[in-house]
């Protein structure tokens, strides 16, 4: 058997390695365009920003060592250019002279990957802005960075590859401005968890510019300006684009592949395409979301690997299924872990999934324990029943430990309850005896019986007529930050003095972080008071972790 594999990297050198362990007698044959084979792609940023010194250390493996060790065929700077399906073949070009030649395969595996999003801006192609998808582009940044000594530099684009970028480019001392066509950075979060990353990156010295879009670039004696919407310019030493990627599915497009969302190649769940003999695997490949069972598009190494190997598996007889992406996720923002996985609260409105969430501020180990530092957990659930949709997490450390959990019970159908009932492992260094994940699940299962009813900030702040904010916190708590217009009543006092609430009204009840709102408003539900509890507390309203998302005040906040 003959098995021609176009890109290396994740999804296409786990599908070789696999193949071969699995066939010890299959011809293998990896093209790649680029000069590197198999590369930790997820690193790039980090080796431009000097954390990796040597970049020797981007490279998993070489073609020697693939040959070597798995008798692969690795042809790199060789581009495949166009598949003859009828016949079988895959025309290749080589790079370093322009020849082309034709390749035979008994099954093909496409693993082009993702590329980046080049908007169609005037001055889009000038020679100081730079895009980072290969080990190529890694090394011409930091060259440029090294010999140019660049002191500023702007970023367009806050996902994952922009963010790194703007931390990076800020630790080798450089003035960053990030430049958001959206009113937040990281898709991937809700906004108001989002805000906590605005926080720590303006924290950092870093520039954001929100709600901004880019719409052209100019070179300035040696610099470069980027236009945006009705505002000044933004004059740089370089531009990083950043703006996102998309499915590099030209190849399959032109061999009449069935396509999906957005012009993504669609598989079955043995990674097969419209074509019995072509498989596809990695970020061109529109996948199933694990939750909602919908098409989406989710360019991870983690999966890309999964879908190699299962491709392997299949082409070698074996009935593997991928059963779907959640997007699982982390990221370092400086000094704080952001993470998440499955469904965000947005996300699952979107997908009419009716849905509430828990908002909570653990600590990430016992709090007597030296070092202990709060993290912000969001959980989405369904209603009613209390099914896992997704997690969000911001903070330090702890916060990979918790999305990881949380994303092995999405996978396993697991509720609030069953979140509850985990037995984790528990030592004052590392957790505490209530683990945050328990505590989500507490807060849940409390919501789904009837236990606490819960609003969230942006309805607090609009409270209907006959409702009361309440702050339970304590006399220094509350003269050093408040909600204007909220009655305070301290939670230690409140059973003495329930008299001094006024009557017939409904309270919105909170603290600094809900724990003790919640036990506030067990107080009053059971002396017949109506109440509910404020999500968050008033720790995540004096982050900003919702009103940064607006530019108006007040009730504008309630849109």
């Amino acid at each position: 058997m003959k098995v021609v594999i176009v890109g290396g990297v994740a999804g296409g050198a786990s599908a070789a390695a696999r193949l071969r362990r699995l066939d010890e007698k299959a011809e293998i044959i990896m093209l790649e365009r680029s000069g590197y084979v198999s590369y930790a792609n997820c690193g790039l940023p980090y080796y431009i920003g000097g954390e990796i010194k040597e970049a020797e250390k981007l490279t998993v493996q070489t073609p020697e060592s693939l040959q070597s060790r798995f008798a692969i065929d690795v042809r790199i700077r060789q581009e495949a250019v166009r598949i003859d399906r009828k016949a079988k073949t895959v025309q290749v070009r080589r790079l370093e002279d322009g020849t082309l030649y034709t390749q035979a395969y008994d099954k093909l595996i496409l693993a082009p990957g993702a590329r980046p999003i080049v908007p169609p801006l005037p001055g889009v192609e000038g020679p100081l802005l730079f895009t980072l998808r290969t080990v190529e582009d890694t090394l011409r940044i930091r060259r440029f960075v090294d010999e140019k000594a660049p002191r500023t530099a702007t970023v367009i684009g806050g996902g994952f590859i922009g963010l790194e970028m703007a931390e990076n480019l800020r630790n080798r001392g450089l003035d960053v401005t990030v430049v958001q066509l959206t009113d937040q950075v990281l898709p991937t979060l809700d906004g108001d968890m989002a805000a906590l990353v605005h926080e720590q990156l303006r924290r950092h010295g870093v520039t954001l510019r929100l709600n901004t879009a880019a719409t052209g670039f100019e070179r300035r004696e040696g610099r470069i300006a980027t236009f945006i919407q009705d505002d000044t310019p933004i004059v740089s030493d370089f531009v990083i684009l950043a703006a996102g990627v998309a499915p590099e599915s030209a190849l399959a497009k032109e061999a009449g592949l069935a396509l999906g969302l957005r012009g993504a190649i669609r598989t079955d769940a043995h990674m097969r395409t419209s074509d019995p003999d072509i498989y596809a695997v990695g970020d061109a490949v529109e996948v199933s979301h694990l939750v909602t069972g919908q098409p989406a598009l989710i360019a991870l190494a983690g999966p890309a690997n999964k879908q190699g190997r299962i491709a392997a598996d299949n082409i070698c007889g074996i009935a593997s299924e991928y059963r779907g992406s959640q997007g699982s996720n982390v990221l370092k923002v400086f000094t704080m872990t952001v993470g998440g996985t499955g469904l965000t609260a947005r996300q699952a409105q979107e997908a009419g999934i009716a849905c509430d969430y828990a908002l909570l501020s653990p600590p990430s180990h016992a709090t007597y324990y030296p070092g202990a530092a709060n993290m912000t957990l969001k959980v989405v659930f369904e209603k009613p029943s209390g099914r896992i949709l997704g997690a969000q997490a911001v903070g330090g450390e702890g916060v990979d430990k918790r999305v990881d959990v949380l994303s092995a019970a999405i996978r396993a159908g697991m509720t609030g309850m069953d979140l509850a009932e985990l037995e984790l492992a528990y030592a004052p260094p590392y957790s505490s005896a209530k683990d945050p994940v328990n505590m989500a699940g507490f807060i849940i299962e409390n919501l789904l019986t009837g236990k606490v009813r819960q609003v969230h900030w942006r309805q607090a702040l609009c409270p209907p007529e006959g409702t009361v904010l309440l702050d339970t916190r304590t006399d220094g708590e509350y003269r050093s930050g408040h909600i204007p217009g909220a009655l305070h009543l301290p939670l230690d006092e409140l059973r003495q003095r329930l008299s001094e609430l006024p009557q017939g009204k409904t309270f919105y009840v909170y603290c600094q972080s809900g724990l003790r709102s919640y036990l506030a408003c067990r107080i009053l539900m059971q002396n017949g008071i109506a109440c509910y509890n404020v999500a968050g507390g008033y720790g995540f309203y004096s982050h900003g972790a919702f009103a940064a998302q607006s530019a108006v005040g007040g009730c504008g906040l309630c849109r």
